[in-house]
């Protein structure tokens, strides 16, 4: 299985929103890491031909998805960014009707519609009206209705966006058990959202992407530039002004600063390993 994007390109009037972007995708979880405005979702909206590239073509298994058609979007799942649903139905009836969208049959409809609301964990709020939902739940309901149809694709773009970390650690959790045997793509600016479950991250700035590689791989880009050091409180505004602070904790009367910085921020600072969170922060200083 193999999803290839060959120079795939999309602008927007003046906004460059996709730069030629190649990139070869097998089964796996990719997590497609940026700033806002990097240009995620419309790669994936293209990517789910939803929108069609000004340039740049996209193929499924060696075939153009352009000519795949219907065939294409029967291995496809997508949940968008903003989720769209039916506040008066129910979830159950909400599955039902999208799977007869997908054109599966009724028995075959009811039977996923029950797997998958139990496999997300809402079997009990089966018959519940979904505006009566938390944001959580309704983004479970997402998932469920992305996996109807058993896809091959699976796309997922910022779906944990709003969510409490309970909630975000239970939809990794999913998205984990979904992807045997699925490429599965997931786009956020949430660094622990991908870090514990992709198998690739891709790194996506002002519509290129300019890094991939495994987790602990693609952090080493950030070798040598990540600093802790312990400060005077009475100092810590000055450091936040100066210098790019990922983190600090206060420690007696001093405060510890992780610093992201190119050189050493300070006498006595001492080199850090580098995390996917110092690699964000390298890479989207200010954005």
């Amino acid at each position: 299985m193999e999803l290839k994007l060959d120079r795939l390109t999309k602008q927007y009037k003046q906004k460059l929103a996709v730069d030629r972007v190649d990139l070869e995708l097998k089964c796996g979880v990719y997590g497609l890491l940026g700033a806002n405005g990097a240009g995620k979702t419309t790669l994936m909206r293209m990517i789910c031909d939803i929108q069609e590239p000004d340039s740049g073509e996209i193929f499924y298994n060696g075939r153009n998805i352009r000519e795949m058609g219907e065939e294409y979007r029967d291995i496809l799942g997508y949940l968008p960014q903003n989720f769209g649903y039916y506040p008066e139905f129910t979830a159950y009836k909400f599955l039902l009707y999208i799977a007869s969208l997908k054109g599966l049959g009724k028995e075959q409809a009811a039977v996923k519609a029950l797997y998958l609301l139990d496999v997300v964990g809402l079997a009990d709020e089966k018959k519940r009206k979904i505006k009566t939902f938390s944001g959580g739940m309704k983004q479970r309901l997402g998932i469920a209705q992305a996996m109807l149809n058993d896809p091959k694709l699976l796309v997922l773009d910022e779906p944990t966006a709003g969510l409490d970390p309970k909630e975000r650690v239970r939809f990794r959790n999913l998205i984990s058990s979904f992807s045997k045997d699925k490429i599965v793509l997931l786009s956020t600016h949430i660094v622990s959202d991908v870090e514990y479950i992709a198998d690739e991250i891709l790194v996506m700035k002002n519509g290129r992407l300019i890094h991939r590689g495994a987790p602990e791989v693609v952090t080493q880009e950030a070798k040598g530039v990540v600093w802790e050091c312990k400060v005077e409180q009475k100092d810590v505004e000055y450091y936040i002004k100066q210098y790019n602070v990922g983190n600090l904790k206060n420690i007696g009367d001093q405060t510890m600063l992780r610093i992201i910085s190119d050189a050493k921020p300070v006498e006595g600072a001492v080199e850090a390993e580098p995390t996917l969170e110092d690699l964000y922060l390298y890479y989207f200083n200010g954005q």
